[in-house]
């Protein structure tokens, strides 16, 4: 990240929310999905997606300025980029950036939040809409899938024959260690109106006969068994220190003896500072949620011995989070 040495520079990075904001406008619009192949000018594509001609034409020449689209005489294309990466059905189509998009208008609510302490606007995540919810878990598998695979290949699990994977959405993570592992099942526990959804992104892979589900919520409800494996991912970053305390001292008491309990977040240092990303996602947690923060390693060691866990094991991914495990001996 670029530390401003001017005004210039200081300027530039105060007005890049423009730029953001002009390309998850043509995503939300789903310009680049009707552009594909064929191109289309401002005034076809105005009355195809009901929006204002005129004010269409000055957002594309926008997108247009960002390199995402081009513009021949008055036809507009996708670019290379945005054919791959924002039409609707392409492999690697970023679905997740309608998650961003979402984020984006809660972020509009940082000054009330820092004032109040907490989300003022959307903390519950029942109360933000299925759209909302399908485009949350979309975001999650975007970037699971892509993860699961790498870190099945990170992390020694041989011995083990049974998995809770705790607010596990897609199921990305599960179905990749299920894929690295033949001998393990998965359970994936996750929110009633999660829990549909999961299935159908299981479903898709070739692991469903191994996979079951708890349908509930992971703070108040039973986990329904014992486990040699606990994986949590992105969970603990969405609620305070003492129900993360609460929340490890359940998976203890759900382990077998010599199972392992893994953690992967946004692990920071102890000025809060480290990573960058992490002092950022913070905030989003901040806006977004009513208790969430990061954590430091420190922290979640304290979680850990608190819960009769040892042989705590701290670890960087390649994605920018970290995973801090431990074992119940």
């Amino acid at each position: 990240m670029q530390i401003p040495e001017t005004a210039d520079q200081l300027r530039k990075i105060v007005t890049g929310f423009q730029q953001s904001r002009v390309i998850l406008s043509g995503f939300e619009l789903k310009v680049f999905t009707h552009l594909d192949n064929k191109g289309s000018t401002a005034e076809k594509l105005a009355r195809k997606i009901k929006a204002d001609e005129r004010a269409l034409s000055r957002l594309l020449n926008a997108l247009c300025a960002l390199g995402l689209l081009r513009k021949i005489r008055d036809i507009y294309f996708n670019s290379d980029l945005a054919s791959r990466h924002l039409v609707e059905g392409k492999p690697d189509y970023m679905g997740n950036l309608f998650h961003t998009d979402h984020t984006y208008h809660l972020w509009n609510n940082l000054t009330e939040s820092v004032k109040a302490g907490t989300a003022v606007k959307g903390s519950e995540i029942n109360d933000r809409g299925e759209e909302w919810l399908e485009a949350f878990i979309a975001a999650m598998h975007y970037r699971g899938e892509h993860q699961a695979e790498i870190l099945s290949k990170m992390i020694y699990i041989e011995s083990a024959e049974t998995m809770l994977d705790v607010g596990g959405g897609s199921g990305a993570f599960s179905t990749g260690f299920l894929k690295a592992y033949p001998n393990l099942k998965a359970t994936i526990f996750d929110l009633p109106n999660v829990i549909p959804i999961t299935k159908k992104y299981v479903k898709k892979s070739n692991f469903a006969d191994r996979v079951g589900y708890i349908s509930g919520d992971y703070m108040k409800d039973e986990f329904e068994g014992k486990y040699d494996f606990i994986f949590l991912s992105a969970i603990v970053h969405m609620h305070s220190y003492p129900e993360n305390e609460e929340l490890v001292k359940k998976c203890s008491e759900s382990l077998n003896d010599g199972g392992k309990i893994m953690i992967m977040d946004f692990v920071m240092d102890e000025s809060r500072l480290k990573p960058e990303h992490g002092a950022f996602f913070a905030l989003n947690m901040l806006v977004a949620t009513r208790n969430g923060d990061t954590y430091t390693e420190d922290e979640i060691k304290e979680w850990y011995t608190r819960a009769g866990l040892s042989n705590v094991v701290y670890m960087n991914t390649p994605f920018g989070t970290s995973i801090v495990s431990a074992e119940k001996v």
